[in-house]
This record gives C-alpha cells, structure tokens and sequence, in this order.
C-alpha cells in the first residue's frame, strides 16, 4: 500500500514545524550517524528515495557529487524541496518508492533517510536498487527501529504518577503493518526484525558494511535533553551496504 499523508494539509503543516523539518539535517538527531556511513560523493550519481525537502540531495551535491536525483510520492513535499533548491545537477521527481524504475548501474550510491518503514516489500525495494547501483556501489538508510515499531502505540509503559517504566516490546516476530499515531494522525508503517533488514539485503547480493543502533553522545544529550530517551531504548536503525 502506498501512502501519502504528506500531501494531507493538516498532517503536512505539523510536519513542516518539526525541528528537523525547520532545521534541517543538523537538527536531525541520526544525522551525524547517518553521514558516517556515507562513501566518498565526489563525482557520485546519487539517488535519494523518499527525499523529502531535500536536505540529503543538497547535501551530496556539496559533497561533489555529480548528480542527484531525489523522488518522492508526496507534492508537497517536493513543491517545498524544489523551493529550497537552486541547482540544475538535482532533479526531483514525482514517484512512489515503490515504483521506481532506472537503467542498470545507473547509480554510484543510493540513500534514504527514515522512509523504508513506510514500504511493505523491503525485498523487492533492496532487489531494484541492487540492479540500479554501479558494482561497488553503497546503499546507506536509516529507519526507525524495529524495538520502535514493533507495536503500534510506539510509547512507554507508565507507572502511576507518569513515569516512564520501561519500553515495552510485543509480537517483534509478527511482521507486517502497524497502524501508528504521528504528528495526530493515523499512519500505516510496516514492522520487520532486524534480521529481515540485513538478510533482505544479503539475499539481494549486498556486502553489510556497518550497522548503527545510534546511541547518543554527551554532546547530543546536552543539546537535547529529551534524547535520554534514546539511552534507554533505541529508536533508529542505520545500515551502510555495498554491492557486491
């Protein structure tokens, strides 16, 4: 199923204020993680899937990259993204994830940044992007963790004066949606072990190069107290793979 709540006026207007929506990539908290794992873009034809407001695809094209092509399912959000961007080397297009259909080796890298959790066929998307990468090429995503979404309230089990006792984990082998409430609204996001996301990507013909479960550091923790939370659990889940 394919969804776009980001061209939902009401759902876009609270996404719009998120601080990593006004922010931008330094306000995202998995960021510094997230471009760790990136491989050298110098001369790169990047793809970024689920691209949002553009932030990666700006980014890369700093980073030297050649071109990039950033698509994404939702108007809104690439009527924003193409706002922000005064850059012939990037073309954003209209296009379900899903959906997306290159030439072989077309690309030197592919991302995305916390949108394959919103996909239900992670095998199908890691064979189609196995096909479309260069040999050697990297495939870096973030999605949030699947301790996070292995139930659908995605929230802590409180004691009696509202604390936060523990992070409860129910059905983590029972794959498959989850209806979750975000940003006040009611959003389907697809649970998978942690083994799906690295078989899925063995068996497509990829080379796990490096796993991070993002644990935050003093600095962020002092930027931003509520990261504590992420102590105790973790909430994303970010791997760096090559095409054999």
């Amino acid at each position: 199923m394919q969804q776009n709540k980001y061209d939902d006026s009401a759902f876009f207007a609270n996404y719009s204020r998120m601080p990593r929506s006004t922010g931008g990539l330094d306000a995202a908290g998995e960021w510094e993680d997230f471009r760790a794992l990136l491989p050298d873009l110098r001369g790169a034809k990047v793809l970024d899937l689920g691209c949002g407001f553009g932030w990666h695809c700006r980014y890369a094209r700093e980073q030297g990259a050649s071109s990039v092509v950033g698509i994404d399912l939702s108007e809104k959000m690439l009527e924003r993204a193409r706002a922000m961007t005064d850059d012939p080397g990037i073309e954003y297009r209209r296009l379900a994830i899903e959906d997306f259909e290159f030439g072989a080796e077309r690309f030197d890298a592919v991302i995305s940044s916390l949108a394959f959790h919103y996909v239900e066929r992670f095998d199908l998307l890691c064979r189609n992007v196995h096909r479309a990468l260069e040999p050697g090429g990297s495939f870096v995503i973030s999605v949030e963790h699947p301790i996070f979404t292995a139930l659908a309230a995605q929230d802590w089990h409180y004691g009696p004066e509202g604390e936060a006792l523990h992070w409860p984990v129910d059905d983590y082998h029972s794959e498959g949606a989850r209806e979750a409430r975000f940003l006040g609204h009611d959003v389907v996001k697809y649970h998978r072990t942690v083994a799906s996301y690295v078989n899925g990507l063995i068996e497509a013909g990829f080379a796990i190069r490096k796993l991070s479960e993002l644990q935050p550091t003093e600095e962020m923790l002092a930027r931003n107290p509520e990261w504590r939370e992420a102590v105790r659990r973790p909430i994303f889940f970010l791997i760096a793979a090559v095409k054999n």
